[in-house]
């Protein structure tokens, strides 16, 4: 009896991770079948295998924007971005867990409240800050910000006062190590999984930003992924086919990233779980 009740189980448990993974990957396929389908197809039926439309609709979407310069400008900004967001963040969060400064808690909880305020609600002074700044149609109002980022620092901050105990670091300070040394040598490479994950997450965000882009720039040449996707949308007619072939070749790097890196984001989400 218990054995076939553990066998139900194991088939209840399989099941609804069998169902979970249709459910998850579903929506990409059906988006990877209507970019191969023209509008007529995809509005009037439903469609199940790929079609013959898709070059017809790769010259569409060409003929609207360069798909291929907003690829390259996507890159040009999240690279850089995930790169500042994971070092800076376990450089920030090292300092918070690590050290004993007045107004520590003040400043910490600065950082917290900040995660609360909608990007949203900051969008005008963010807007009126680049102005000043001049740098309006550029990079660097979506890479720079990586340097401070809120969310990074609160979760490497937990990892780092979890895994790495002080006894590690007095030893590198006996050893004649400076606390750049000991961040650099030491800490951050115990926290390389946490670091990813956090990364990961913050590389799809940045990738996927609409708004930021779409109010700071307004050179066409400078538009990222998901503004060159809305312009395929016409005034009057919507080439749906067009626009699904964008949004295939816009998923493709976050698909990459979270094949390559998915055992990443389990091992850093449990990182300092177990001392």
């Amino acid at each position: 009896m218990t054995r076939i009740k553990s066998i139900l189980s194991k088939i209840i448990i399989y099941g609804l991770l069998i169902s979970l993974l249709f459910l998850t990957i579903v929506p990409f396929y059906m988006v990877m079948v209507n970019a191969t389908h023209t509008s007529f197809n995809i509005v009037t039926r439903l469609n199940l295998l790929p079609g013959g439309a898709l070059l017809d609709n790769y010259e569409t979407m060409q003929t609207h924007v360069n798909i291929w310069r907003g690829f390259a400008n996507s890159l040009l900004i999240s690279l850089p971005y995930t790169v500042l967001t994971g070092y800076f963040g376990a450089l920030v969060g090292f300092g918070f867990a690590k050290y004993s400064f007045k107004g520590k808690r003040i400043l910490y909880s600065i950082v917290l409240a900040s995660m609360m305020i909608p990007s949203q609600v900051s969008i005008i002074g963010f807007y009126q800050l680049n102005l000043r700044l001049h740098l309006l149609n550029t990079y660097y109002p979506f890479i720079l910000p990586g340097i401070a980022n809120a969310s990074a620092v609160f979760f490497l901050r937990g990892i780092i006062a979890q895994s790495i105990p002080d006894s590690m670091i007095e030893a590198a300070r006996i050893d004649g190590c400076s606390e750049f040394m000991i961040f650099n040598r030491v800490v951050f490479p115990c926290v390389i999984p946490g670091v990813v994950a956090i990364c990961i997450f913050n590389f799809v965000s940045s990738w996927n930003n609409y708004i930021g882009p779409l109010i700071v720039m307004s050179d066409s040449d400078m538009y990222t992924m998901p503004v060159m996707i809305s312009m395929i949308k016409g005034l009057y007619l919507t080439n749906y086919g067009a626009m699904y072939l964008a949004i295939t070749i816009s998923v493709v790097p976050t698909i990459i990233v979270f094949c390559l890196l998915s055992k990443y984001i389990v091992n850093g989400l449990t990182a300092g779980a177990n001392k």
